[in-house]
């Protein structure tokens, strides 16, 4: 069964940077799509970047291009979400999710069919 944790939220001023760390286990993830979304109070789950584990291929949101970048240890099984140049707007639950099958990158929570606990990042202004 694929198991998914995240871990490295927090709390940060505007500007300042997280890295986000998903561990994965279970499941042979060369063959996954691994994806990070968001979840703010009173909002819907979306999508903030995806990469590929097998070729390394990655997309953002558009909201987040330039400030974050999603990235993979194939060694440790764990995918990374370094964020730069917080902004308040970007709190929110942060999931890390997998899902496999797809000869695209998917960007919609129903495509994924794994998930993690989610992990709380606070940006204060």
């Amino acid at each position: 069964q694929v198991q998914l944790v995240e871990s490295g939220g927090g709390l940060v001023q505007a500007g300042g940077s997280l890295r986000l760390s998903c561990a994965a286990s279970g499941g042979t993830f060369s063959m996954y799509v691994m994806g990070w979304f968001r979840q703010a109070p009173g909002k819907e789950r979306e999508f903030v970047a995806a990469i590929r584990w097998g070729g390394g291929s990655t997309y953002y949101e558009d909201s987040v291009k330039g400030r974050f970048t999603i990235s993979r240890d194939n060694a440790k099984n764990t995918v990374y979400l370094q964020m730069n140049s917080l902004k308040p707007d970007d709190t929110a639950v942060y999931y890390c999710a997998a899902a496999q099958g797809w000869a695209s990158l998917p960007r919609e929570p129903h495509e994924y069919g794994f998930w993690g606990q989610g992990t709380q990042v606070t940006v204060s202004s």
